[in-house]
């Protein structure tokens, strides 16, 4: 019972529709041959009612039901409803010729007729249902008093959705727009008015008595938000933005959501849009294991993963909390996909080996990792055991267990490397490219810089520096840094795995540096807040293994294209197994015995163009801090 009057509540509406746009085709045929008659004094008589009009009816009937005419809602009609209406027009004109040719070879049916006929009935259908639409929007506008005044920057398409969806809340009322395009001077958009350049927002908004401001420029690039983002902060006023395109597909914004500013939308590089195609042919109905699965990496990757087609998932991860929410984030937004979870260390060999054992993974991505520079110079026992000894153990149980593609994540640290990191991570890059010699196992290594938000990166440090209301802490005002977000990074992993090279080690061109002074200055003014008046900015001096700006490439190795524009592979450098091997059994036996001299001698033999750097200045810490012996020394 239920569900025929669900039946009938469907089915009621689309029947008037039709009754309606039949009614339309009648009144169509009938007055242009009666405005024919009448103005043909010896035009023939028209009957209203006859077999030819049924059989009109009935081939435009057809027509209209094989175009899709009813599968829209007159209440959402645009412009693409109008196009389909003159489309059904039109081959409802060819469909009537034929009809009439095989009834009565278009006997008695004037030309003229015939010309006006798809135009009158396009216009006979379609203006109905934009009046419907039209007062549909008036009646859901449901203005408040205290609704409040918004002027909106941009007059573009995002900017006349923003108004119809402001309006349907009744709580903001659009005051106007600016925008740069000189033809839009003095115009109007859904009855609100173009009022200036949006470099004038600082004289319109108090003009307008506007309360608050809304940058609808999604496709705009970073140096025309941070031009737009500066006019609205010079204002006073509080402002907002409509959300990126990627950012509703990826699910991280609703449509109709507004948020604030982020620093991602400052930055100096537009982001990397992978293949999707390419990706999703090799990742379909895989299964994968990712370790560091909880980590700003890791867990992203699984959100990769999960979304464009892996069926199984293994996560690894040492930490419970983390392990749990990724591991209830996936089940909750990908149910339809297995999750393996394994709580531990992924170098436990038992560990590691059960993680395989359980999924049988066609991939891996290696994510677990140490990664915070200052506690690594501080901690070069362990930086090494899970950054160098951890990597070689998964990546030997991943031949073992004839997983198909190893995916190391490294940093562009590696190039060059002056810090407890970048060597550790260099190290890792050398294990596996010492087994890359594997027949069953294809080795690919993504480096890539700094990336936005993730744990202990400097943009939430500042964020937190500023709730708490400063000092923001600089290392040096001249130190620059190369940044992307976690989702560009994630995209770049996948696509550098889709590309498929064996023995590879791809990086990103990652455009110009970021300064890290002018980054914490943009925060601050972010947050309502002026530099050097309402938050402080001291600078630190560089920490121990920090150096002025990152190298993304190193000398000795020869960069080529790939399939992908801004990917690169490199071409890697020489490795001596022998080498390798004596430097890693001298690792093993120091993080063993936990002999740190032993660890540090050994890291640099086994990386020769490892060059510690020191701080400057000098603070005194109360922590130990590994000193590394000159290259030339070595233990008996």
């Amino acid at each position: 019972m239920i569900d025929l009057k669900t039946r009938l509540g469907v089915l009621g509406p689309r029947v008037a529709v039709i009754g309606h746009d039949l009614l339309m085709v009648w009144l169509c045929w009938i007055g242009l041959h009666q405005f024919r008659h009448s103005v043909m004094e010896q035009a023939p008589a028209f009957s209203m009612f006859s077999v030819e009009t049924a059989l009109i009816l009935a081939a435009q009937g057809l027509i209209f039901w094989r175009v899709g005419l009813y599968r829209g809602v007159w209440r959402f009609a645009s412009v693409p409803d109008l196009m389909n209406i003159v489309k059904a027009a039109v081959l409802g004109l060819l469909s009537i010729l034929l009809v009439l040719f095989v009834y009565n070879r278009l006997a008695l049916v004037p030309r003229t007729v015939l010309i006006a006929y798809p135009l009158l009935l396009a216009a006979m259908l379609g203006m109905p249902r934009l009046l419907y639409r039209a007062w549909k929007d008036h009646g859901n506008i449901r203005l408040d008093q205290a609704a409040v005044r918004v002027l909106i920057l941009g007059a573009g398409q995002a900017g006349e959705t923003l108004v119809r969806d402001l309006r349907r809340t009744g709580a903001y009322d659009p005051v106007g727009f600016l925008d740069d395009a000189p033809k839009l001077r003095g115009s109007q958009l859904q009855g609100v008015p173009v009022l200036g350049r949006v470099d004038e927002v600082e004289t319109i908004a108090p003009e307008t008595a506007a309360k608050l401001l809304v940058i609808a420029m999604p496709s705009a690039d970073a140096p025309a938000m941070r031009r737009v983002v500066a006019a609205c902060e010079r204002t006073g006023l509080p402002f907002r933005t409509v959300p990126r395109l990627d950012d509703l597909l990826e699910g991280r914004s609703l449509p109709g959501e507004l948020k604030e500013v982020a620093i991602e939308d400052l930055l100096g590089r537009k982001p990397v849009m992978p293949d999707w195609k390419a990706i999703r042919a090799w990742l379909h109905g895989r299964s994968v294991l990712i370790t560091g699965a909880g980590g700003s990496i890791g867990s992203e990757l699984c959100r990769q993963c999960a979304r464009h087609g892996a069926a199984q998932i293994a996560l690894v991860e040492m930490d419970e909390l983390a392990l749990t929410r990724i591991e209830n984030e996936l089940r909750r937004d990908f149910p339809n996909i297995e999750i393996k979870p394994v709580l531990g260390d992924c170098g436990d060999s038992a560990v590691i080996g059960h993680a395989l054992r359980l999924a049988s993974p066609e991939a891996v991505f290696h994510a677990a990792a140490y990664k915070q520079v200052p506690v690594l110079q501080q901690q070069l026992r362990e930086g090494v055991r899970n950054n160098v000894l951890a990597t070689r153990m998964v990546a030997r149980a991943a031949i073992a267990a004839k997983v198909g593609t190893f995916v190391l994540i490294s940093t562009d640290k590696a190039v060059d490397p002056v810090n407890v990191l970048g060597a550790t991570k260099r190290l890792a890059e050398m294990v596996c490219q010492d087994l890359a010699g594997s027949d069953s196992t294809h080795f690919v290594t993504v480096r890539f810089g700094n990336v936005l938000d993730s744990a202990g990166s400097v943009v939430p440090l500042f964020r937190e520096q500023i709730r708490r209301g400063g000092p923001v802490t600089v290392t040096d005002p001249d130190v620059t840094r190369y940044f992307m977000t976690i989702p560009e990074a994630c995209q770049l992993i996948m696509q550098s795995v889709a590309i498929g090279s064996q023995q590879a080690v791809y990086t990103l061109d990652m455009g110009e540096p970021v300064s890290i002074r002018l980054l914490a200055e943009q925060m601050i003014r972010l947050a309502g807040k002026q530099p050097e008046r309402d938050i402080a900015i001291i600078y630190s001096g560089l920490r121990p293994g920090e150096k002025l700006h990152e190298t993304l490439f190193h000398a000795d190795e020869r960069y080529r294209p790939t399939v992908h524009p801004k990917i690169l592979q490199a071409e890697a450098r020489p490795v001596h197994g022998e080498q390798l091997a004596a430097a890693l059994a001298r690792l093993t036996d120091g993080v063993a015995r936990y002999d740190l001299e032993l660890i540090g001698t050994a890291l640099r033999d086994a990386v020769p163009e490892f060059a510690p750097m020191e701080a400057s200045p000098v603070r005194e810490t109360g922590a130990t801090i590994v000193a590394f012996p000159p290259r030339h020394a070595r233990l008996s």
